[in-house]
């Protein structure tokens, strides 16, 4: 009788399992309502409404849409050339100009020109960087720093005095008065923090009154003899020294190019926040007070103690940013228009970029290509323009579930992604 021979099953226990169908994986990721998907989606559902302003603001386009029935042609061609314009304006005084490149290759433009696009981008994103920084670190600790804006003048005057006042090297110069402008802001916005702790004020109301503060102290404060400019009638400040004042990042390609040595302090702050975060004890604290500040009282974590070191941490980014400001931007003076917006955008930035310092890096970037973009597009597009587009994106960032209906996604694993200050 012949013998049958069993062939051994070679088969690996994975080579058994069935396949992972990669696409089917990657279509339920796009499909779902995830932090990240929900961010492009934003982004892309933003632009499409700032398409529709643009369309309506144009009157020929309008003009073409009134005989639409007769003519379909027209009213989509023109609405068509009128979005595809703004945006490719947008684009080139934002990023690059690719026929100013080409002027330069063929010696008809300096790289100065070809570069200024992107240096007013990182120049309008550097201040943000810092604020948004600010405002995202207390989000973590359940805290909702709105006072970034005080936080960022009382920093910006102490940069500014350090800047004139002293004569020192360069070397010391510039450390000391980004460190003048830390402690101003650190110590500002600590005060929130102690408020809370101590007599259980809400870090909103007590940081929106202090803002008021600051913002007309600095009004006094640029009236003083000290600090008031010598050359100009005007409410100025004294210019910042030259050994305080920070280099231009690209100053090699040329004039003109603003963007100073703060972007690389933002950067470096922010992986240096990252690493606060995760590698910590300071952080680890943070994050059990923000995830359940009862919980984390119960393992024995000192809360008020938190809450004033983490707002004071967030004031001094803030700060920073403000000292940076002012020593790295000509004319190196202070006027009651210096501060802007930085402030109150940073809680946009830390929103968009979800509290995380990468994410809050993206965000002021993107924000800081849609100022320089729109200024691009003036005069055929208003510059609020920017400021419309900004507040879409948050206000789709902010509300996930609008987003999901609106693009029926499916809800993630754990429920939708919202980021919230705990202790109202």
């Amino acid at each position: 009788m012949p013998s049958t021979t069993i062939e051994p099953d070679t088969d690996s226990p994975d080579e058994r399992k069935p396949k992972r169908d990669i696409g089917r994986t990657f279509l339920g990721y796009l499909t779902e309502a995830n932090s990240v998907m929900v961010t492009i989606y934003s982004l892309l559902l933003a632009f499409a409404i700032g398409a529709l302003l643009i369309i309506f603001s144009d009157a020929s386009v309008r003009g073409a849409w009134g005989y639409f029935f007769q003519r379909p042609s027209d009213a989509l061609s023109f609405s068509w050339q009128a979005v595809s314009t703004g945006y490719r304006d947008m684009f080139e005084g934002a990023i690059i100009d690719f026929g100013r490149l080409q002027q330069y290759f063929d010696g008809e433009a300096t790289l100065a020109q070809v570069l200024r696009p992107i240096s007013e981008t990182l120049t309008y994103a550097t201040p943000l960087i810092f604020t948004g920084l600010a405002v995202g670190l207390a989000f973590r600790a359940g805290l909702f720093n709105i006072g970034g804006h005080g936080q960022f003048i009382l920093g910006m005057l102490g940069g500014l005095i350090i800047g004139f006042a002293l004569d020192l090297p360069p070397v010391l110069h510039v450390p000391l008065a980004l460190l003048a402008g830390a402690l101003a802001g650190g110590l500002y916005g600590a005060v929130p923090g102690l408020l809370k702790a101590k007599t259980g004020a809400h870090e909103v109301i007590s940081s929106i009154m202090l803002n008021n503060i600051a913002t007309y102290f600095l009004v006094w404060a640029l009236g003083t003899t000290f600090i008031h400019s010598t050359t100009s009638q005007e409410l100025v400040s004294k210019p910042v020294d030259v050994s305080a004042r920070l280099p231009r990042l690209l100053g090699w390609a040329g004039s003109g190019l603003r963007v100073s040595v703060g972007l690389l302090i933002a950067l470096a702050l922010a992986a240096g926040i990252w690493w606060l975060l995760r590698k910590s004890t300071f952080g680890y604290r943070i994050r059990a007070v923000g995830a359940n500040n009862h919980a984390a009282e119960t393992a024995g974590i000192d809360i008020g103690r938190t809450w004033v070191t983490t707002m004071g941490v967030s004031g001094a980014l803030a700060g920073i940013g403000g000292a940076a400001l002012v020593l790295g931007l000509n004319p190196y003076t202070v006027n009651p228009g210096t501060v802007a917006e930085f402030g109150f955008d940073g809680i946009t930035v830390a929103l968009l970029g979800r509290a995380h310092p990468g994410g809050i890096v993206a965000a002021a970037l993107l924000f800081g290509a849609l100022k320089s973009g729109t200024l691009h597009m003036q005069p055929a597009i208003p510059v609020e323009m920017s400021t419309l587009l900004q507040a879409v994106i948050v206000l789709f960032v902010a509300a996930p579930a609008l987003v999901k209906t609106l693009l029926h996604l499916r809800a993630p694993r754990g429920g939708l992604n919202t980021l919230e200050a705990r202790g109202w």
